[in-house]
Order: C-alpha cells, then structure tokens, then sequence
C-alpha cells in the first residue's frame, strides 16, 4: 500500500511506481469519484477511455428506436382520444 500526504494548497503527489503503472503523465486529467467506502481516484488515460468505449453498446441506431417508441405512443394516444369521444 501507497501513501502520500496533503500539501498545505491541496496537492496531492501520486507515487512514481503507481502513475508508471497507470500511465498517469503531466497534465492527465483525473476524476474524483465520491462513493463507499470512500473517495476513488480514476485517472482518464487512453487506456482507460478505450476500456469503456462502447460500454453501453446498442444493437441499433438508437434515433430509430425511439422514433418507433414515438410511433407506439402516438398511436396509444389516438387509441385513448377515440375511445373518449369527440368533445
């Protein structure tokens, strides 16, 4: 396990061997993740980004569902509408 410390303007300093492994360079952005049990540090390499590229995949494009789900909900509201009567 890795420590570091705090610097009094807030800094933190990442230890060599870990942004090595990490590929953690000058200028890399990072994000602070607040969960349980406590706060995650994730670094957005390149490596990272193309590990979560097309995570959320679809078997389609995702306009043309919803144009359907449009359709559907149209068509529900027509049927609604005539059910009612004219008013």
């Amino acid at each position: 396990m890795e420590t570091a410390y705090v610097t009094s303007k807030g800094q933190l300093v990442i230890p060599a061997r870990l942004r090595r492994k990490y590929g953690i360079k000058p200028g890399t952005k990072v994000y602070f993740i607040e969960g349980e049990p406590g706060i995650i540090f994730q670094p957005l390499t390149r490596d990272y980004i193309r590990s979560v590229c097309g995570m959320l995949k679809h078997e389609g494009p995702v306009t043309q569902e919803l144009l359907k789900e449009r359709g559907r909900d149209r068509e529900r509201e027509e049927a609604k509408g005539a059910k009612l009567g004219p008013r």
